[in-house]
């Protein structure tokens, strides 16, 4: 494998943007890569045996040059593989960077393992002795670090089973998601005697023509059903790996470990579910019959979901469009985000061109503060392609407005990790209605942005509902293809309503969602970020004093404070019951102005 792998290849020939990594590495057999790999092995050496069982008798200075020094080698560490992680998003079906990927896991975490002490030993530290090391300024600089360190006190186990867990992640959590992203990369779906990629199956999904939509979704229902039981059985692994560990670790649920990684309370997230649940009737339920008899239809079919609405002008938008529309939202909310949202364009930051072997999905990943974010997404020219770049690119400010705080302190929890990048779909969409040239196109516009907060509210929690579901009975036992079926089925029902007719090939459909891979529990953040987005939106719209200050200092926090901390500036309490519903009701104010325009 040459350092030819650095750039995203095969072009589809539309001028779309590709990554450059060097900015990382200049390849994988680059002399940095090299040297960085030998520093960390030598510096995992000589930490242990400098710190290791000695934290107690540290004075607060020293403590506070051990804890900068182990923030500069898992810097390092995250370096090498974020750029690992990036080369194989881009291409996953190539042996050479798979091989990469895996090997630069096994010996990133060999490393990382001889270092886990250094945390697990600040767990056993008393209250009163992280008190007298934070009467020095180097320690209190990492105060939030800690605490989201000692979060996890109680559920800590012994050194030897937690290295223990570590080591055997790269052959068990680890491996079993490599499964997962390399068999749905490497499906093809049988159309019209073509075979496609998972990117190009699900855009046709979407197609204007019924028909079109209707035998792509049946193709892709017969590609995951084909491999439905090695899903189901990658599944079923995965939930008993997360049922075992949660079991020694005495967590309370099985979303409890997510929930203190993302520093936010049970109820505060038990709160938001039974929120959107409750309010699915006056939601989906109704913007779907709306939809439903706008198309001429009794019911939907589930591939209607996404359908472009009646009106909708389907000519495909290209590429310095969609850059100029978002910049342009972006600088004109506050020119400061739109300055650095240009040098994702402008600095080869943004793969945007799909292709064969490439993750079909999206995301902006930050790599480590002393680079910058990179953004990989598939652009196809529809309008929620032009959404899916404000989305990352949300992301990609928020990570470099954040990054100045350190690789420690940089990354926000997932309660707010939606919040930049939901809101700039907002500011886009905005900008988009603004410039409508008629009632007709300002109705399609407002429909598809309904369509988006459902998709990000709504089907989010009911992927959160489906997730608690599963967990729960496969503490009773494996579930088969068809029980995950079964599952997957009633809460869709529940949460799409009476508008839509489901076939049965739907049930395979909970198959292909990675984040019930990679990330359980995750898809909660999407609906946290959208309300609070909504409610944030609500305050600006309303002219709330100095919000693009108070907004670019909630950016830059980073993970410093939490979400409580971060939202009093503007008046908003996630705890009060309230806050959600006045979310929601921004989505039912925009289906309210739809019904008087039908």
């Amino acid at each position: 494998m040459d350092n030819q792998a650095n750039v995203a290849v095969h072009s589809s020939g539309n001028d779309l943007p590709e990554w450059d990594l060097t900015d990382l590495y200049d390849g994988v057999e680059s002399s940095d890569l090299t040297c960085d790999l030998e520093a960390a092995e030598s510096t995992a050496d000589v930490f242990a045996r400098d710190f290791m069982g000695k934290l107690a008798t540290l004075d607060p200075e020293e403590f506070g040059g051990a804890i900068q020094e182990f923030e500069d080698f898992n810097e390092r560490l995250s370096r090498i593989m974020s750029y690992a992680q990036l080369l194989f998003a881009a291409n996953s079906e190539d042996e050479e960077i798979a091989a990469f990927y895996q090997n630069m896991g096994e010996r990133v975490t060999a490393m990382s393992a001889k270092t886990l002490f250094f945390e697990l030993e600040i767990n056993r530290l008393e209250d009163a002795e992280i008190e007298v090391f934070l009467s020095s300024p180097a320690v209190v600089k990492y105060k939030p670090w800690l605490e989201n360190v000692r979060v996890h006190k109680p559920y800590q186990l012994s050194d030897e089973v937690e290295r223990l867990l570590h080591e055997k992640s790269i052959t068990g959590r680890s491996a079993w998601s490599r499964l997962f992203d390399e068999t749905m990369a490497g499906l093809r779906f049988k159309l019209h005697g073509r075979e496609l990629t998972n990117s190009e199956i699900m855009t046709r999904m979407s197609d204007a023509k019924e028909a079109n939509r209707r035998a792509a979704s049946k193709a892709f229902a017969k590609g995951l059903e084909d491999n439905i039981r090695l899903f189901a059985l990658v599944t079923n692994t995965l939930a008993k790996d997360k049922e075992i560990e949660d079991t020694w670790r005495a967590l309370p649920r099985p979303v409890s470990n997510r929930n203190l990684g993302n520093q936010v309370e049970d109820d505060v997230v038990d709160a938001l579910s039974n929120a959107v649940r409750s309010a699915y009737p006056n939601l989906s339920h109704r913007y779907y019959q709306l939809k439903a008899e706008w198309m001429g239809k009794d019911v939907l079919n589930y591939w209607d979901r996404n359908a472009p609405l009646p009106e909708a002008d389907n000519t495909r938008i290209e590429w310095p469009r969609a850059r100029e529309t978002v910049l342009g939202s972006y600088s004109a909310f506050e020119p400061t985000l739109g300055q650095i949202a240009g040098q994702f364009f402008d600095k080869a930051w943004i793969d945007a061109a799909p292709r064969s072997g490439k993750d079909s999905g999206a995301f902006s990943h930050p790599t480590v503060p002393s680079a910058h974010p990179y953004i990989l997404m598939n652009y196809h020219g529809k309008p929620r392609d032009v959404m899916t770049l404000a989305h990352e690119l949300g992301h990609g400010i928020h990570q470099v407005l954040a990054a100045p705080q350190g690789h420690f302190l940089a990354n926000t929890p997932l309660t707010l990790a939606e919040t930049a990048s939901v809101f700039g779909e907002m500011l886009t969409f905005q900008s988009m209605l603004e410039s409508a040239q008629d009632a007709p196109a300002r109705r399609v516009m407002l429909a598809s942005k309904v369509e988006d907060m459902l998709n990000t509210v709504v089907r989010q929690i009911a992927f959160y509902h489906f997730e608690e579901r599963v967990h729960e009975e496969r503490g009773h036992g494996e579930l088969s293809a068809d029980r995950l079926g079964e599952i997957w089925m009633e809460v869709q029902t529940e949460s799409l309503g009476p508008a839509f007719r489901c076939d049965d090939e739907y049930r395979h459909f909970w198959a292909y969602i990675p984040h019930f891979i990679h990330a359980p529990f995750y898809v909660y953040a999407y609906a946290f970020g959208d309300c609070l987005v909504n409610s944030l939106y609500d305050l600006f719209s309303s002219g709330h004093p100095e919000f693009q200050g108070k907004y670019l200092d909630m950016l830059k926090a980073g993970g410093t404070l939490r979400h409580k901390e971060l939202l009093a500036p503007f008046g908003l309490d996630a705890s009060d019951p309230a806050f959600w519903q006045r979310g929601l009701g921004v989505v039912s104010g925009f289906i309210d102005e739809l019904e008087k325009t039908l």
